[in-house]
């Protein structure tokens, strides 16, 4: 089973474009990294109750630009992505954290060994063609009381043209994600705006962690 069906190599191929172009968030200037937190930002963060015992699995880790901030945070921090060069990437940028561990793999496809605390994921939902399995999939790798936290486009355009490529997006939309996530047994605690994303924080029925 693949993330995006027909549309993975040619995402995974501009993904791994994007590193061989040195284009890296993680390494971006101060006003860059401030643009790009319009989709999450600190308040993304806050959703997410991070503390240091817990264990935490990003869908879509890229190059590490979420990641960075969060390994300090948690116990164990687990990223999951397809493109190869980006994860070597990303092995580059988190190398000072020794409780972090990637993973170069489709998510809807990898089999997981272990269950998480906290999973999350930004900017990476719009790449994914079947929602809802791969929202039952987090359910289904989080503890009892676990947070799943997901932020999602606002824009609602079907393709990413990159000049040299064009990639077909699957665009979010709230109103069908909100049942999606009750459906998959998870309890929307947040739902808020950044200026360019939705956020949403659930979580999973059960005793709280953290």
């Amino acid at each position: 089973m693949s993330v995006l069906n027909s549309n993975t190599n040619c995402v995974r191929s501009h993904y791994d474009a994007l590193i061989d172009e040195n284009n890296d968030p993680v390494r971006d200037s101060a006003p860059v990294k401030e643009y790009m937190a319009k989709w999450d930002g600190e308040p993304f963060f806050e959703a997410m109750r991070l503390t240091p015992e817990q264990s935490v699995l990003e869908i879509g880790v890229g190059t590490g630009r979420l990641a960075t901030q969060v390994c300090g945070k948690c116990g164990r921090f687990t990223g999951i992505d397809f493109s190869p060069k980006t994860v070597e990437r990303a092995r580059e940028n988190l190398r000072e954290f020794a409780n972090a561990s990637l993973i170069c793999a489709d998510y809807l496809a990898y089999l997981f060994d272990e269950k998480f605390d906290v999973i999350y994921s930004s900017l990476t939902f719009m790449h994914i063609k079947d929602k809802q399995a791969a929202i039952l999939k987090a359910a289904n790798l989080l503890n009892p009381g676990g947070c799943f936290a997901l932020s999602i486009e606002k824009s609602q355009q079907e393709e990413l043209d990159y000049g040299t490529r064009k990639i077909a997006l699957y665009p979010d939309q709230p109103d069908e994600i909100i049942p999606l996530l009750n459906k998959a047994g998870l309890n929307i605690e947040e739902q808020f705006e950044t200026e360019f994303a939705v956020v949403f924080a659930a979580r999973k029925g059960g005793s709280h962690v953290g």
